[in-house]
């Protein structure tokens, strides 16, 4: 008995010590975001104090999330320093594979969501499996492992095939990630240039009057567990369309809104607070994703949701050839990549020996 106090009472200790740390490191930040985002930091682009202090969230940030397993850490990228040709120095190519053993009572949407993925980055790499009862003691391999659009970013960036939200800090050259919800095919979420015109907390929904029949005649629908969007709003300038969280967690990484984009109710409260009226917002096509790292060519492909895209292979050859790295690519690779349709980066690279 003796033991076992001496064991649980530093631990103890331990805990009252790192919850205190949490909490200070919480207002620290909060008053770092506060001196940052609710200026106009579109307008500080080039102040050094404003590169400081986004580094030093961007840091503290990191360790508020250092319990989950993917985390909501911001990655480091290189772009290409061309438009044409084979950079060895760029890496749009972030994050990396982790693996996951299947414990009792797991599902496929609880999993997603500890690795902070959406539903079908998940279900689209194990089809076979029982997303509410899957295998005991399997192990599997988690895509938290992305290619960045191609594109000198700013903001925020939503590509809508892939269902995931990017937050580019351009300036320091780091981003941050998010798997979101989209628009369903009859109601789906559109493409073009934005930027954040509003922000509410605990918003009200109003119901289009196209849904209300759906609602019992209802008209609106106030903050609370009911409420479709959650605890926070980012509205965008295109009306009626919007970032937010959800009461239905599980929906992320689907196609199930009316138009707008959905996340995880801990992503919303993320990025709130490092999101300013006035951010960009580039809502993007782009089922075939290609990126680079240490030399090497990665595609990423996922299923065109919208079927806007009749030939994926003539899409992408085109886009290869564009870049001007076709004849680096192994065409099997290629082939093969666009076939499966995993959602996973994949080394397309030739061998030949003039590839370096």
């Amino acid at each position: 008995m003796l033991q076992d106090s001496f064991i649980v009472e530093p631990f103890f200790g331990l805990s009252i010590f790192l919850l205190t740390l949490y909490t200070k490191i919480y207002q620290i930040r909060a008053q770092l975001q506060n001196l940052i985002w609710t200026r106009l930091i579109y307008d500080m682009k080039k102040s050094s104090v404003f590169l400081q202090l986004t580094i030093i969230n961007l840091f503290l940030t990191g360790l508020l999330h250092f319990p989950s397993f993917a985390g909501n850490g911001a990655y480091r990228y290189c772009p290409p320093n061309r438009l044409y040709g084979l950079d060895i120095h760029a890496t749009t190519v972030i994050g990396a594979p982790k693996t996951y053993i299947i414990q009792k009572g797991d599902t496929l949407l609880d999993i997603a969501r500890n690795f902070n993925l959406g539903f079908s980055e998940i279900q689209t790499l194990y089809k076979d499996l029982d997303p509410w009862v899957p295998p005991e003691g399997l192990e599997l391999l988690i895509p938290t492992f992305w290619v960045l659009p191609e594109g000198h970013w700013n903001g925020i960036l939503i590509n809508l095939p892939e269902m995931r939200l990017y937050l580019f800090f351009k300036r320091i050259s780091m981003v941050k990630t998010f798997p979101i919800g989209i628009g369903v095919t009859e109601n789906f979420t559109p493409t073009g240039r934005f930027y954040i015109k509003e922000k509410r907390v605990s918003p009200t929904w109003y119901i289009p009057a196209s849904l209300r029949e759906k609602y019992g005649g209802r008209k609106f629908i106030p903050p609370g567990p009911e409420n479709p969007l959650g605890s926070h709003w980012l509205g965008l300038s295109l009306k009626g369309y919007g970032i937010h969280g959800t009461n239905f967690p599980w929906t992320v990484g689907r196609l199930v809104t009316h138009g707008c984009i959905r996340l995880y109710p801990e992503d919303i409260l993320h990025l709130y607070p490092i999101v300013s009226v006035g951010t960009p917002v580039h809502i993007i096509y782009e089922p075939v994703k290609i990126g680079f790292k240490g030399g090497r060519i990665f595609i990423e492909v996922h299923e065109d949701v919208y079927q806007q895209i009749p030939d994926l292979l003539k899409f992408t050859l085109k886009k290869l050839e564009e870049r001007g790295i076709r004849n680096f690519v192994e065409l099997d690779k290629l082939k093969e990549a666009l076939d499966q349709r995993s959602g996973f980066p994949v080394d397309i690279t030739s061998d030949l020996d003039h590839v370096k």
